[in-house]
C-alpha cells in the first residue's frame, strides 16, 4: 500500500509556533510603543495626575450635562483658569523677585561691602575666611542670579518645547476626563485579572496619585510655616507673606523654600546681623530642607500602605530614573507591583 507523502505539520503542531510568533510580535510592538511614548511621559503623567484629582468634578458635571465632551471641556477650562494661569503668574513673580534679591547680593559682594564689614569686625574674620575657603561666594552669587534670571525669563517668554508640553498636557487631559470609563473598561478587558482584582489595582493607582499630591501640599505647608515662624522670631518684616511664598515654592518642582531663606540669610549678613544670618541659614539647611525627606515618605507611605523606606526609595528613585515625572511614576510602579504580588499570593 502506497503511503501518502506528509503534507506538512498538523494544525495542532502549527498553533504553538503561531502563538510564539504572535507573542514575539506583540513584545516587539510594545517595546516600539514604549520608545514612541517616552517623549510624552512628562505630559502624560501631568495629564493623568490632573485627571485623577479632578475626576470627581468631571463626574458631577456629567450628571448635570447631557454630553461628556461638554463636561470635559468645562473641566478643562476650570483647571486652566483656576490652577494653571494663577500658578504660572505667581511662580513667575516669585522667581523674578528671587532673581532681583540675588542680583542685590551679587552687587554687594562685588562692591566689597562684605569685605569691609569683615575688616570692621576682626573677631569674625576667621569665620569669613573659613567660609571663603569652603565656598566661592562671588561665583555662587553670580551663578544663582544668572540661573534665577534665566528661569524667570523662561516663564515669561516660554520656549517652543514648554508650550508644546503644556498644550499636549491639556490635550491629553481632555480625553483622559472624557473617555476615562472606556479606557478603564479596555484595560480591564486586557489585564489578566478578574474585574474585582482590576478594580483593586485601579484603586491603588488613584490612592497613590492623590497621596502624592496631597502629601506634597501638606509638606509644603509645614515648610512654609517653619520658615515663616523663624522669619517672625528673627524680626524679619512680612514673615507671614514670606511663609506663604515658601509654601508655594515648596510645591513647585526644581524650586523650593531655599529660594527665599538663602538670599534672606545673605542679606542679614550684609546688614551686620551675623547671628540672625547664621541661625536662619542653619534652620533652613537642617530643619526646613530635611523635613521634606522625613515627612513626605511618612505621609505618602501611610496612605499607600508602604513602609517609609520603600516609599522614600520609590520617590527618589523615580526622580533619578524618569526625571520630574518620576515623582508620580516611581510610587505608582512600586504600589502597583506590590498589589499584583498580593493578588498572586492570594491566588496560590
Amino acid at each position: 500500500m502506497v503511503q501518502r507523502k506528509s503534507e506538512g505539520p498538523s494544525v495542532e503542531g502549527r498553533v504553538p509556533t503561531r502563538s510564539i510568533l504572535l507573542a514575539f510580535a506583540i513584545i516587539v510592538g510594545c517595546v516600539l510603543c514604549f520608545f514612541l511614548a517616552v517623549p510624552f511621559i512628562g505630559a502624560s503623567t501631568a495629564a493623568l495626575t490632573l485627571a485623577v484629582i479632578f475626576a470627581p468634578m468631571q463626574a458631577m458635571l456629567e450628571r448635570r450635562l447631557r454630553y461628556r465632551g461638554v463636561a470635559a471641556m468645562i473641566s478643562l477650562v476650570v483647571i486652566i483658569v483656576v490652577v494653571a494661569v494663577p500658578a504660572s503668574f505667581v511662580i513667575e513673580r516669585l522667581v523674578a523677585e528671587a532673581a532681583g534679591n540675588a542680583r542685590v547680593i551679587q552687587f554687594r559682594i562685588a562692591s566689597g561691602e562684605f569685605q569691609r564689614f569683615m575688616d570692621q569686625h576682626p573677631r569674625l574674620a576667621p569665620i569669613g575666611r573659613w567660609i571663603a575657603d569652603q565656598v566661592d561666594i562671588p561665583s555662587l552669587a553670580s551663578g544663582m542670579a544668572t540661573w534665577l534670571s534665566n528661569l524667570g525669563a523662561s516663564f515669561v517668554r516660554g520656549s517652543l518645547v514648554q508650550v508644546a508640553v503644556i498644550g499636549l498636557t491639556f490635550y491629553l487631559l481632555f480625553y483622559f476626563l472624557r473617555d476615562r470609563k472606556e479606557a478603564r473598561a479596555l484595560l480591564i478587558d486586557l489585564l489578566p485579572l478578574t474585574p474585582a482584582e482590576s478594580d483593586r489595582v485601579f484603586g491603588r493607582v488613584i490612592d497613590t496619585v492623590r497621596a502624592i499630591v496631597y502629601g506634597t501640599m501638606a509638606v509644603a505647608l509645614v515648610q512654609g510655616a517653619l520658615g515663616g515662624m523663624m522669619f517672625w522670631l528673627l524680626g524679619i518684616p512680612a514673615a507671614l507673606l514670606w511663609g506663604l511664598v515658601m509654601t508655594i515654592l515648596s510645591i513647585v518642582p526644581v524650586l523650593g523654600s531655599f529660594v527665599v531663606w538663602i538670599p534672606a540669610s545673605v542679606l542679614l549678613a550684609a546688614d551686620g546681623r551675623w547671628v540672625h544670618a547664621i541661625v536662619l541659614a542653619l534652620w533652613g539647611a537642617v530643619v526646613i530642607s530635611n523635613i521634606d525627606n522625613i515627612l513626605r515618605p511618612m505621609l505618602v507611605g501611610n496612605r499607600l500602605r508602604l513602609h517609609t523606606v520603600p516609599a522614600f526609595i520609590s520617590m527618589v528613585g523615580g526622580l533619578l530614573v524618569f526625571g520630574m515625572s518620576g515623582f508620580i511614576l516611581g510610587p505608582l510602579a512600586v504600589t502597583v507591583t506590590v498589589t499584583l504580588i498580593d493578588i498572586w499570593r492570594e491566588r496560590e
